[in-house]
């Protein structure tokens, strides 16, 4: 499924922000350690972990929302825009499922304001899953057990698209990846990271990286302009934020991304256009901080930037139940 002043550096974002502003910004400590997920409905969870890996409700019947958030690979597909129906290349980069839950909206335009509602649009969207609300209801209104299971999480025996988004969102809340490195060094254990990473963490937050790369997840929890000292030259015809307000002020405008397990989630920014966390450090320096990091400015911030990835879903693949007489069939060429 596919969804204040800048971050130097950051690899994956297109974040902005003004150096001067950007130092000003700064916080003492801008990132908490992430914890894990409580789950209280255990059984919405199960049934939304299905959905997550449920290809039949695409078109194709071999589109999943794992297929485009791969939790094998950070929570993304690591190519520059998703493949959808039909072989159709998406038009923008596959931002990761992993602690999206701690984002302040969902959507690099922002255009979901929570888990639920962003689960809404892939399954409609005719270059992703493309197909419809009603259709996903009725397949899923044919299979039995999942009847007896949406009765089971929901009490009801009718469905809606609303129960779906529902459970798939509480799956999504538990991808959370505490542990990390860096948060062991938060709380206190000054041996899990060494002097080239800490170097690194010094230098994130003196250039002004933390003035949006901030909170718990990181980031995720503003808009900012991409290319805000020198342009972004990019092909990709994204237009962020505006899409959704349509105010020419919001133009190239995107959510901050999450910088989490950012060493998973290559390639970087809206377009993928960056391949590796050192070519994206480079460009969010000069283009948002309009500093030209030393390469062993760049190393250092790389290194403490792999300290990020926390632990990984561990999950037990569900069996998905068997489609009845009456299911709605694929229609991959259609």
């Amino acid at each position: 499924m596919k969804y204040r002043t800048v971050f130097p550096i950051l690899l994956l974002l297109l974040s902005s922000a003004s150096p001067v502003a950007a130092k000003s910004a700064i916080p003492a400590e801008p990132v908490q350690p992430i914890v894990p997920h409580k789950v209280t409905d255990p059984a919405r969870v199960e049934l939304g972990k299905k959905l997550w890996f449920e290809p039949r409700l695409s078109r194709s019947g071999f589109i999943s929302c794992n297929s485009c958030h791969n939790l094998s690979m950070g929570g993304s597909d690591n190519i520059k825009t998703s493949i959808g129906d039909k072989w159709q290349q998406g038009g923008i980069n596959s931002p990761t499922v992993l602690n999206s839950s701690l984002n302040f909206v969902q959507f690099w335009d922002g255009r979901a304001k929570d888990l639920k509602e962003q689960a809404h649009g892939p399954i409609a969207n005719p270059v992703e899953m493309a197909f419809s609300h009603s259709l996903a209801v009725d397949t899923l209104q044919s299979i039995p057990e999942y009847v007896a299971e949406f009765r089971k999480v929901f009490r009801t025996d009718r469905l809606t698209i609303d129960e779906i988004t529902l459970a798939i969102a509480a799956f999504e809340e538990t991808l959370v990846t505490p542990n990390a490195r860096f948060d062991k060094w938060l709380r206190g254990d000054r041996k899990a990271i060494d002097a080239q990473e800490l170097r690194g963490y010094q230098l994130f937050k003196s250039a002004g990286c933390v003035a949006c790369h901030s909170g718990t997840n990181l980031g995720g929890t503003s808009f900012q302009k991409m290319g805000l000292v020198a342009p972004y030259k990019t092909g990709n015809p994204s237009e962020g934020r505006a899409a959704v307000t349509g105010k020419d002020a919001d133009r190239f405008s995107f959510k901050v991304p999450t910088l989490r397990n950012v060493a998973l989630t290559y390639p970087y920014f809206h377009d993928g256009e960056a391949a590796t966390l050192t070519e994206a450090v480079d460009v969010m320096g000069r283009l948002q901080l309009g500093r030209t990091f030393t390469a062993e400015e760049n190393a250092d911030i790389v290194a403490f930037l792999h300290t990020l990835t926390g632990d990984q879903p561990r999950l037990v693949l569900p069996i998905l139940p068997a489609s009845r007489d009456n299911t709605p069939r694929p229609k991959p060429f259609e």
